[in-house]
C-alpha cells in the first residue's frame, strides 16, 4: 500500500542510521521494521514505568480441625453453606 507521511526530523534520522546498519535495508524496509518494533515494544515502555508487583506473605497458621485438601469443604465450614 502506498501513502504519504511527513516524519519529522529526528524519525528521518532514526532510519537513516537504522539503513546504516550494515543490512544494506532500503528507506521502505527500514520504515516498515521500526514501526513494527514501535508496535510490539510499546507495552515493555509502559510496564517499565510500573513499580513491580511483591506480594507480602504472612503466616496465618494452621488448624488441626481443617481439612485442606478439600476447598469446597473448608469454605462451606468457615462461611457457612451460603458461601456460594
Amino acid at each position: 500500500m502506498r501513502t504519504t507521511l511527513t516524519l519529522d526530523d529526528d524519525v528521518v534520522k532514526t532510519i537513516r542510521e537504522e539503513m546504516k546498519s550494515g543490512d544494506g535495508k532500503t528507506f521502505k524496509e527500514a520504515v516498515n521494521e521500526l514501526i513494527r518494533l514501535g508496535r510490539y515494544f510499546k507495552q515493555d515502555k509502559v510496564d517499565k514505568k510500573r513499580k513491580p508487583f511483591k506480594v507480602k506473605a504472612k503466616n496465618l497458621g494452621v488448624y488441626d480441625h481443617l481439612n485442606y485438601d478439600n476447598i469446597a469443604e473448608l469454605l462451606e465450614k468457615l462461611e457457612g453453606p451460603f458461601h456460594k
